[in-house]
């Protein structure tokens, strides 16, 4: 059974960092790419980043380039998503997810929420 399991979210103020953790099991992680994933309020899911199986590629929504990094760890079957220079409208809840479209699963989330 693939599960995958965010953690790291939190409250933070504008201009600061979080560093979101996936850690995935089930399958054979080093195999596949793996995806961030948010939902803003009020708005659907939207893929954020990707990263392919061996880190030889990865991506970020436009919006969202110099301020976040999707990186990952084969060895400990975790992806990452550090997010830096934060704002408000980062507030939301953030997945991680298996595969760079389509997506075959996805975890709980983790909420963010970027508040002063």
């Amino acid at each position: 059974e693939v599960t995958l399991v965010e953690s790291g979210g939190g409250l933070v103020q504008p201009g600061g960092s979080l560093k979101l953790s996936c850690s995935a099991s089930g399958f054979d992680f080093s195999r596949f790419s793996m995806s961030w994933l948010r939902q803003l309020p009020g708005e659907g899911l939207a893929w954020i980043a990707g990263i392919r199986p061996n880190s030889e590629h990865s991506a970020l929504d436009n919006s969202l380039k110099g301020r976040f990094t999707i990186s990952r760890d084969n060895s400990k079957n975790a992806v990452y998503l550090q997010l830096n220079s934060l704002k408000i409208e980062d507030t939301g809840m953030y997945y991680c997810a298996k595969g760079w479209g389509p997506w075959t699963a996805r975890g709980q989330g983790t909420q963010v929420t970027v508040s002063s």
